[in-house]
């Protein structure tokens, strides 16, 4: 079975991954295209004040930071 040829069902949709192959060429060749930047900073803006209305405020940095310097979890885990 040829890897390159075998397709696998894919959790991402179809047009976002055809979006991210297109970022990661352009990526690997150096370039940088300002417009798409702005507009990936507008939708994580969106996305993270969309999560703060649902979930509130999460404070999960400073448990990660603890677990990853000490190996413990914090009182949140």
């Amino acid at each position: 079975m040829d890897i390159m040829t075998t397709q696998e069902k894919s959790l991402i949709a179809p047009k976002l991954l055809a979006e991210l192959e297109s970022v990661l060429a352009d990526l690997a060749k150096g370039r940088r295209n300002p417009d798409a930047m702005k507009k990936a900073a507008q939708d994580m803006d969106r996305m993270r004040e969309e999560t703060r209305k649902k979930l509130g405020a999460l404070n999960v940095a400073v448990d990660l930071i603890r677990e990853g310097r000490d190996g413990t979890k914090g009182p949140n885990q």
